[in-house]
């Protein structure tokens, strides 16, 4: 079907730069994993028992490294949550965790940018957690690194700096869930596909963003990514 064929004009695909490469990684949709390391479900007073869940965001949300992000509206309680993300070079339904590492293209770093205010408040309504996760540009990532590269990490520090001051910073060791065993547990919900990207969860030390705030983070092995927190639009 070429553009004629649409009443308006085809809105444009959502991607992310490689490294090392000219081409880049389409984006189709974007999960997120909830409460996923353990000091982070403790400062949030949560039921560390309860299994990790998944939401989502949505792939026209994703903002470039080296951003300014406007601040968002609706909330007095913006929160950074850095976290590694998984890209999907193909998928399925009910795959198993000793072959869903097979489907990953790479990896990256991101922010799910939270409006802590609005989420809590659904929760306490029983409501979904979309108005307080899945905003315009809450979904900043990094340049993806070809597994082929750098392999599937495992351990490694996560990290996120506010200001140059150390807020977040945690291992992936420390996951409850790894990531075959996440893909395996999402896989079992949704059929994945390529270009499907999944953030992993993260570590404690989150905390309130303020505009001016520059933020900086990374994991050991995969990269690094900056934005900024400019003023509302």
């Amino acid at each position: 079907m070429n553009a004629a064929s649409y009443v308006i004009p085809l809105p444009p695909q959502a991607s992310l730069p490689v490294v090392g490469e000219s081409g880049r990684y389409p984006v189709r949709r974007i999960w997120c994993v909830g409460r996923n390391y353990l000091e982070h479900i403790r400062e949030m007073g949560n039921d560390e028992r309860a299994p990790p869940f998944f939401f989502a965001k949505h792939a026209d949300m994703l903002v470039p490294d080296g951003a300014t992000i406007p601040y968002p509206p609706l909330t007095k309680d913006l929160h950074h949550e850095v976290e590694l993300i998984v890209a999907m070079k193909s998928g399925g339904l009910n795959i198993p965790a000793d072959k869903a590492l097979d489907h990953v293209y790479g990896y990256a770093v991101g922010i799910d940018l939270t409006r802590r205010d609005l989420q809590i408040a659904s929760r306490k309504k029983e409501r979904p957690w979309e108005i307080g996760k899945s905003f315009d540009y809450s979904a900043p990532c990094s340049a993806v690194q070809p597994a082929s590269k750098i392999g599937h990490p495992s351990k490694g520090k996560i990290w996120l700096t506010v200001n140059g001051k150390e807020a977040q910073k945690g291992d992936l060791t420390e996951l409850i869930w790894n990531v075959p065993e996440i893909i395996w547990q999402l896989s079992q919900r949704v059929k994945l596909a390529a270009g499907d990207i999944i953030m992993t969860g993260t570590p404690a030390g989150v905390s309130q963003l303020q505009v001016g705030d520059k933020l900086e983070c990374g994991v050991d092995g995969v990269g690094a990514l900056k934005v900024s927190i400019g003023q509302p639009e």
